[in-house]
């Protein structure tokens, strides 16, 4: 069994891993590069392997940083079966059709405006493309060993990351060794997922490292987002809150509907702004015996939330003048209908943009919360004059700490780690506590490395 590391090496996005025997090829995870533009032009050259080679792929979870180049693999030739978990399947459903759609208008939007390189301007794929992709899906329980191709066995366990979200346990039947990617770990006292499950055995571990360089800030959440909340609302501002669909969009909403119920904050308007996210959060409440909620707190979510879902709608709120709170796709502030709020509400000082969650190096996000004083959307630079607040203690992604006990609970004893999943600093530094902390032979991969398990 080998193993070549096609993406998500030195970055944080465009997750893809090849497990390799001599003949079969399994790929785990697919994901699309997200951030600084020489990242995301990896998603238009050709991928590191022909795509009719591939003959299955398994997927950690359903964020695009893992599952979003799907769709141009199978319109660029693979044929074989995707396996995930069941909830996996049900947010990809939702998740690569919006990216498609937003692939689309990205392009008319750019060939209207005359703002692309590209004459015409071009989508990676289309939306009717994503839903062909799915097809192709087939879902999994966690703990059901299967064998995706003849030799391997995989197994999924809960990653506590979001809905769906597992590690893959992959077995070589020739020769017993098992590889085990950690995909991205969440925390063990997050607000809405549960913990992690600890790790068995495994010779060879891929373990990510997004916060490999820094541990949480140890601060109440609730009472710093009724802060921003309260002090937004008396100067008669407006709270954006930039939020990833999946996960972060239905945790914002719980909080801040748990502090209305308890009388910290006013009773605003609550608007979610993103098809895709109020999908998400459908989702999440069918859900609900996969994360901490229950039934009746997924039903306040449901029933407080006024959900956004025409374009006319969308034009209709950005016109709102009086204090409100409103969610709205994507968490890094990269593209979707937050763009039009963000140009609407940057330049006014009374208004808060509150980002929850691991910016990537290059996104609009980054900026932001870096001191940007203006930001480009759309061709145009705004003015920054709005407060830009950062509750990074929400993060799904456990810090290295975090990661660090989570691992010391399983029972592990890999022959070799490799760090993955990471900007450069964060990797080495993860790479660096793990081999400090364990013992381990602990690494960081280059791209298109490959190794032999």
């Amino acid at each position: 069994m080998k193993l070549q590391f096609l993406g998500g090496v030195e970055t944080v996005t465009g997750s893809r891993y090849l497990v390799s025997t001599e003949q079969q090829r399994l790929l785990v995870d697919c994901g699309m590069y997200q951030g600084v533009k020489s990242l995301r032009r990896r998603n238009w050259g050709p991928f590191p392997i022909k795509p009719e080679l591939i003959d299955a792929v398994v997927l950690t979870h359903a964020h695009i940083d893992h599952s979003g180049y799907l769709p141009a693999l199978v319109k660029n030739g693979f044929r074989g079966r995707i396996y995930c978990t069941r909830a996996t399947r049900e947010l990809c459903q939702v998740l690569l059709p919006d990216a498609g759609h937003l692939q689309e208008e990205d392009a008319r939007y750019a060939n209207r405006k005359n703002i692309s390189r590209h004459h015409p301007a071009l989508p990676l794929f289309t939306e009717q493309e994503a839903r062909q992709a799915l097809k192709q899906f087939e879902p999994r329980h966690y703990h059901e060993p299967f064998e995706p191709v003849p030799g391997l066995t995989v197994t999924f366990t809960p990653a506590g990351h979001i809905l769906g979200s597992a590690c893959v346990h992959i077995k070589d039947k020739a020769t017993a060794k098992t590889l085990v990617f950690s995909g991205d770990v969440g925390r063990s006292e997050d607000v809405i997922m549960r913990a992690p499950e600890p790790l068995g055995s495994a010779d060879v571990l891929v373990c990510e490292s997004t916060y490999g360089d820094r541990l949480h800030r140890d601060v109440d959440p609730e009472s710093n987002l009724a802060d921003i909340i309260n002090r937004t609302s008396k100067r008669g501002g407006i709270v954006l809150m930039p939020a990833f669909a999946v996960g972060r969009a239905q945790m914002l909403l719980y909080l801040i509907h748990k502090l209305i119920g308890e009388g910290r904050i006013p009773k605003l308007p609550v608007y979610l702004n993103s098809p895709m996210a109020i999908q998400a959060t459908e989702i999440f409440c069918r859900h609900h015996k996969e994360h901490r909620l229950t039934e009746a707190q997924c039903r306040l979510i449901d029933d407080q939330t006024h959900y956004v879902r025409t374009v006319e709608e969308s034009i209709e709120l950005n016109s709102k003048r009086y204090p409100c709170i409103i969610v709205s796709a994507s968490g890094m502030a990269s593209g979707g209908r937050v763009l039009h709020h963000l140009k609407t509400l940057l330049p006014n000082p009374r208004n808060s943009i509150v980002f929850a969650g691991f910016q990537a190096q290059g996104t609009r996000g980054d900026a932001l919360v870096n001191g940007a004083e203006s930001v480009k959307i759309h061709g145009e630079y705004w003015p920054v004059k709005a407060e830009i607040c950062n509750l990074d203690s929400l993060s799904a992604h456990g810090d290295y700490k975090e990661i660090g006990d989570w691992l010391a609970r399983g029972s592990l004893q890999p022959q070799q780690v490799f760090i993955t999943h990471g900007e450069i600093l964060a990797s080495d530094l993860m790479r660096k506590y793990l081999r400090d902390r364990f013992g381990w032979n602990v690494r960081v991969p280059e791209l298109l490395e490959e190794i032999e398990v």
